[in-house]
């Protein structure tokens, strides 16, 4: 099996010249990866085509120009960002310089996925960059011909001694597992996952996790179902089902399971025609396997097929499907779908839809359809996921302002925006104190007395806030020094 403890180690010295610690460095390499992405884009469009028969809108938006915009929303702030943070200080340390400083972790490691292979493989590493580490890249094989493009582009604008892309399978991954690295950032499942983070354990590596789940659907009886039914449709089928924060089921009354079926049966037509596979605007399934495994769950299910269902193993095709009267115990109700298969489950209640939701593990996105703020709200406070987003479906990952990160068993950690330069960063607590006050500093020298430390207990105590707590910041260096002027002058 190969070893890649000398490109590791080539990275890692590339990384203590400091040379990726200045701005300039930062500044250079998220301007190169913007520019590729713009100059590349058209072989970007043509290898997730190959790879996914992924529609060009869709590589476009969710692929090139994501990565492209958080790349330029954080070089406007990223000046701003590695300014050292001033803290507030307490009485003692009133005449000291303390501060946060955020430094890199030096050689990150980042693991990406196939079913958005730029944005899950490129966004994470302009985190890494701006909080100035140098990265090793690890594309996913499954989506290979983008793959192989990014290792050449790569190459080709970034600096080839702080970035280095490594292609291969699980051999590949395996060993690169073995090495040690100050940061490990993988997307994709929890099975895997766990084997990331045993390899992670055993350097005593810090990782963020970003997997997925089955992210719950709920809708109730005030919303238009015109409208639900185009933002959940979308959601769901774009890149055929394969997104982690797609729609995995919907939660709706029994009242409401018809209406919304027939709803969507007319939104599907509107979007793909009569037969998506002809569609220009719809995906494929990876590759063979994942093709049989989504087959699988739709082959056991109980539940019964009221739209789509159509296959074709040649071309890795499966039709938009819905499915209802699913039950809970199906094999599609345990394990996230990841294909373009939409159960819906009638509940009695919204008491009910929550009570499964948290009996299952926690999500990576929960969605809610309603114009009841009461029933957003007792959702949102009764359940937990990774993220929200309220009448509509996949938006909360396209605001920068907003982390986008799993809980539980999707995930751990966040990032986009600043964020991504927070996680990519070590905060550094700094305390530079003044060589003068040496008196004051007496009271903590022994011997130690009751009145040393009646003084000390004084001035370290922390007050409660409250409508006054403005003179404790205003007034302590007259009021409170003065006192302990005369205290100290008394001790000595």
């Amino acid at each position: 099996m190969a070893s890649y403890t000398k490109v590791v180690d080539g990275v890692r010295e590339a990384f203590m010249t400091g040379r990726s610690k200045s701005y300039a460095w930062r500044k250079q390499q998220l301007e190169a990866l913007v520019t590729m992405l713009e100059e590349q884009r058209a072989a970007i469009v043509a290898a997730l085509d190959k790879d996914l028969h992924k529609p060009e809108l869709e590589t476009v938006l969710f692929d090139v120009d994501f990565v492209r915009n958080d790349a330029v929303y954080v070089l406007n702030h990223l000046k701003d960002w590695m300014k050292p943070e001033k803290v507030k200080k307490g009485l003692v340390a009133l005449m000291d310089n303390a501060y946060i400083k955020y430094e890199p972790f030096g050689v990150v490691l980042v693991i990406g996925a196939w079913n958005y292979p730029i944005q899950l493989t490129l966004g994470p590493m302009v985190g890494a960059i701006a909080a100035g580490n140098c990265v090793v890249l690890k594309p996913s094989e499954l989506s290979e011909a983008t793959a192989t493009l990014l290792e050449t582009l790569c190459h080709k604008y970034l600096d080839n001694d702080c970035i280095r892309v490594i292609n291969g399978g699980v051999p590949e991954t395996t060993a690169l597992l073995r090495e040690r690295f100050d940061y490990i950032m993988y997307t994709g499942n929890s099975q895997v996952a766990h084997f990331v983070y045993e390899a992670a354990a055993k350097h005593l590596t810090p990782v963020t996790l970003e997997l997925g789940g089955k992210s719950p659907v709920f809708i109730d009886e005030t919303m238009d179902l015109d409208i639900v039914s185009r933002r959940l449709v979308w959601g769901k089928f774009t890149n055929a089902g394969q997104t982690c924060i797609a729609p995995d089921y919907v939660l709706c009354t029994e009242g409401l399971q018809s209406k919304l079926v027939e709803s969507c049966q007319s939104t599907l037509k509107s979007f793909y025609g009569t037969d998506p596979a002809q569609s220009d605007s719809y995906g494929r399934i990876v590759n063979n396997r994942h093709f049989n495994r989504v087959k699988s769950l739709l082959d056991s299910t109980q539940g019964r097929k009221v739209v789509g269902g159509g296959m074709d193993e040649k071309t890795n095709y499966i039709e938009p499907t819905i499915v209802t009267d699913v039950k809970l115990s199906d094999p599609i109700m345990k394990d996230e779908i990841f294909g373009p298969i939409l159960p819906i489950i009638g509940v009695k209640n919204m008491d009910e839809a929550i009570d499964i939701v948290n009996k299952r593990e926690k999500p990576l996105a929960l969605y809610v359809f309603s114009k009841n703020n009461t029933t957003v709200k007792k959702i949102l406070d009764s359940t937990s996921s990774g993220g929200v987003t309220v009448n509509d479906v996949l938006m909360h990952p396209s605001l920068p302002t907003l982390p986008f990160g799993g809980v539980g068993n999707s995930g751990m950690g966040g990032y986009h925006g600043k964020f991504s330069f927070d996680t990519f960063s070590h905060k550094r607590g700094c305390l530079e104190r003044p060589t003068g006050g040496e008196g004051a500093n007496n009271l903590r020298y022994p011997p130690y007395t009751s009145r040393k430390m009646a003084i000390m207990r004084f001035a370290l105590k922390t007050g409660r806030t409250g409508p006054l707590s403005f003179l404790w910041t205003y007034i302590p260096v007259l009021v409170v020094g003065i006192l302990l002027g005369v205290l100290i002058k008394a001790l000595l």
